[in-house]
């Protein structure tokens, strides 16, 4: 008995432990491509069944200084999906998910979306992140066939740069999170926008703070109640300093505070952040850190996004600054999988990579 309660304490004490990698997993290498940006995409899913999207880029060697890519050639959409919770992947490259300058078709959605579809999935995606236009696709399958691309309204700004952050509210009535350029057409501002009749049509509600002077783009956002939302943004305050800004709203997203500032990401305009809720309450946060030790990065909080725990090092040996844009997702077994780009040489091909690892307990 006694040898038995020590075993029990001991097994009570590895579950009740701190923050750890468990392992990374390869999901995109390819020769001659860059493998980029998952934050522009997305990430879906359904218990084990995780599907994320990048592009594929074609790698070009350039300066330290520049994404590895040659920008004169497409940024081919592609979708990778494990079906054993990040442990394996596959690759997927469906045509119907082109946007319009490779081959897609804009059209005006004239069928209402079901958003509580056990299956559905919705994906956007902008062309120029000062410019657009943006679009939206949808699933009912779990990505396996795409409707779309469907025109995003500019809701009256200059432009909108639509990446996929959205908050269902209902069968037809969802929160779309989007940023929209500046009045001086500079990216950018973060607001949410609302539609009550399945994407037909779409209203702004709300933005989240004033006008920047640099910008704050690249929302991700969690409910946390009926009436509470936390979004997360990608700030850059000027050419030294860049962060992720935590902003609250406690009245449905009608109105927004600063509720902290949370973290800072480094050199090169920074770094998007990946904000998830979890099943015990607490929130986590990864992201890419683009100043020495390159990496990826995660933080915990108890209170809300109020305060936050000390740095955890995910990956720490990136080759480059030129990684991160995380998309992260809990395992129905407690474990997260943070999907995002990565060097492993500084001026080589960049991978899509993935870190399973536990965030502890509360």
């Amino acid at each position: 008995m006694f040898k038995l309660a020590i075993l029990s304490a001991l097994a009570l004490t590895l579950t009740a432990g701190e923050p750890r990698v468990l392992r990374n997993t390869t999901v995109y290498k390819e020769a001659g491509r860059f493998g980029g940006w998952p934050a522009n995409h997305g990430i879906w899913m359904w218990q084990n069944e995780i599907l994320v999207g990048f592009s594929a880029a074609y790698f070009q060697v350039k300066s330290p200084d520049r994404h590895q890519y040659d920008n004169t050639r497409p940024e081919v959409p592609t979708l990778a999906r494990s079906r054993d919770g990040g442990e394996t992947w596959t690759l997927e490259t469906p045509a119907s998910l082109r946007p319009p300058s490779q081959g897609g078709v804009a059209q005006d959605l004239t069928e209402p979306m079901d958003f509580t579809d056990p299956n559905f999935a919705m994906k956007l995606w902008f062309d120029d992140a000062s410019k657009g236009p943006s679009w939206l696709w949808h699933s009912s399958d779990r990505g396996h066939n795409w409707q779309g691309p469907y025109r995003v309204p500019n809701f009256g700004q200059p432009a909108v740069a639509a990446r996929t952050d959205y908050i269902v509210n209902g069968k037809r009535d969802a929160f779309l999170f989007l940023t929209a350029a500046k009045k001086n057409g500079k990216e950018g501002r973060v607001f949410c926008a609302r539609t009550t009749d399945g994407g037909l049509h779409w209203k702004l509600v709300s933005f989240l703070g004033d006008e920047p002077e640099g910008f704050s783009i690249m929302p991700s956002s969690v409910r946390l109640t009926k009436s509470e939302i936390v979004t997360a943004t990608r700030v850059k305050v000027d050419q030294e300093t860049s962060r992720i800004d935590i902003y609250a709203s406690t009245d449905n997203a009608a109105t927004w505070s600063l509720r902290s500032k949370a973290i800072g990401t480094g050199a090169f305009s920074g770094n998007p952040p990946s904000l998830i809720l979890l099943r015990d309450g607490r929130l986590a946060i990864t992201y890419g850190t683009r100043t020495a030790p390159f990496g990826i990065r995660a933080r915990l909080s108890k209170d809300q996004g109020r305060t936050w725990s000390d740095e955890i090092i995910l990956r720490g040996d990136a080759a480059a600054w030129d990684n991160g844009y995380t998309r992260s997702v809990q395992r129905p077994d407690g474990n997260i999988v943070t999907v995002y780009y990565f060097p492993e040489q500084p001026q080589t091909e960049r991978i899509i990579a993935a870190t399973i690892w536990d965030p502890g307990n509360k």
